[in-house]
């Protein structure tokens, strides 16, 4: 059971994180302008995210749930003001000929952010939900160790995404030429900034039916 719940999850890990959202985009981007270490770390703060919603939507921690539906007003408004911020950043960043060297702050920051920015939306538990009623994955409230398993799965499976995604970035890191991250900060950095601008005009009156996931 254990073993089955664990590849299930794995599976499920994969299906959330290949679709390219604005997470993804801001993944990328990081890789591209300031190496594929970046990216790596900033994939992993989402696939830790995915682990979290997940464990907590299959035990079905009311006192968490009930506080990110409770407070999501003011988290979707710093989450899409912060998507905002990074967006208009990344649109202004000039690329350069090499990438600032790393550093543990700066890594740390990248994994914080992601991080932050997909756990604090309310969204995010209530797909894992829908994805569990897809999948008839029952209800494992007081099964702490399948929870667990279940969480571990979809980090694995998240965190394989990021990690076949940085080897392949590292690998045509090299290639990349200044007109090429011209584009991409561009291209990426608007539209992340356009998610944000989203995601803060579904709490006005006239959004109350745009519901996005980050």
């Amino acid at each position: 059971m254990s073993i089955f719940l664990f590849v299930q999850a794995v599976l499920m890990g994969l299906v959330v994180a290949v679709p390219v959202g604005p997470l993804g985009l801001l993944c990328i981007s990081r890789a591209l302008g300031l190496g594929p270490t970046y990216g790596l770390f900033s994939g992993l703060g989402v696939a830790t995210a995915d682990a979290l919603a997940a464990g907590i939507a299959a035990l079905g921690i009311t006192l968490v749930s009930g506080f990110l539906s409770e407070h999501q007003i003011i988290l979707r408004l710093v989450g899409g003001a912060f998507l905002c911020y990074l967006g208009w950043k990344i649109y202004r960043t000039e690329p350069v000929a090499q990438a600032p060297i790393k550093n543990i702050n700066g890594l740390v920051g990248a994994y914080a952010t992601t991080l932050f920015l997909t756990i604090s939306n309310p969204v995010t538990i209530l797909s894992f939900i829908a994805i569990y009623a897809g999948w008839h994955v029952p209800s494992l409230d007081g099964h702490l160790v399948a929870a667990a398993t279940l969480a571990l799965g979809v980090f694995t499976g998240s965190a394989l995404w990021w990690v076949a995604l940085f080897i392949c970035l590292k690998a045509f890191h090299e290639k990349v030429n200044l007109r090429f991250l011209f584009w991409v900060h561009r291209v990426s950095g608007a539209i992340i900034a356009v998610c944000g601008i989203i995601v803060l005009f579904s709490l006005s009156p006239w959004g109350s039916l745009l519901r996005v996931k980050l």
